[in-house]
């Protein structure tokens, strides 16, 4: 994969989380604007994909054989992706068969490893 792939990959990526949060925030929070703490959260999100060693290789941070995120944000990351993924069929129905493509993919590909 060249340098053009993998950052087009890590820009997907950042936008799937994005969407993700965004939705959760507005939701949860009852906000057009992110609140402060989603706006961390994103931004530590953000840095995060920034800094992955392995985005060649992987699809998604659930997925990564090391986990980069502090305990407290990995926690507050599920939360947000418990609530969001369902809904984002609804709001953002092309992220999420994309993304729901893809994982499929990585769990078969996974699962083929294993053997």
């Amino acid at each position: 994969m060249n340098n053009a792939a993998i950052e087009a990959k890590r820009q997907r990526e950042k936008q799937i989380v994005a969407e993700m949060i965004r939705l959760y925030c507005r939701k949860k929070h009852g906000q057009n604007e992110l609140c402060p703490e989603c706006a961390q959260l994103l931004q530590y999100a953000s840095q995060r994909s920034d800094r992955c060693p392995f985005m060649e290789t992987k699809t998604f941070c659930s997925n990564c054989r090391v986990h980069c995120y502090k305990a407290e944000m990995r926690e507050k990351i599920r939360i947000v992706m418990r609530f969001s993924g369902p809904r984002m069929l609804f709001h953002h129905p092309v992220l999420a068969l994309r993304h729901l493509i893809e994982d499929q993919k990585e769990k078969r590909r996974l699962k083929k490893n294993e053997f």
